[in-house]
């Protein structure tokens, strides 16, 4: 069966990845929804979000994964750039095995 995947990039401190999260769950009912917590990253702006032992960072990268039938796949990320800037949502197909 093919699916489509989608990895939301996002970090903590905007709180996007709360709304996301609850979009995903309460309103789209997608498959599953896994939500991950980097140690460190940067995006275009070239600013690196990171942790350390002496420093728990609340700016820390967040990248939220889902997958799904690709008809319903793309309705919700129409949905989902109510929230996201477009280049922050990444997609790609996959086959479930």
């Amino acid at each position: 069966m093919k699916v489509t995947v989608v990895r939301i990039y996002l970090s903590e401190r905007s709180h996007k990845h709360e709304k996301v999260f609850r979009l995903l769950h309460d309103r789209e009912g997608v498959r599953g929804v896994t939500m991950f917590r980097g140690i460190s990253g940067f995006g275009h702006s070239g600013r690196i979000h990171g942790a350390s032992l002496l420093d728990l960072s609340l700016d820390l990268p967040v990248v939220i994964e889902f997958f799904d039938d690709p008809n319903k796949v793309e309705a919700v990320v129409a949905d989902l750039r109510e929230i996201v800037e477009p280049e922050h949502i990444l997609s790609f197909s996959a086959q479930l095995i």
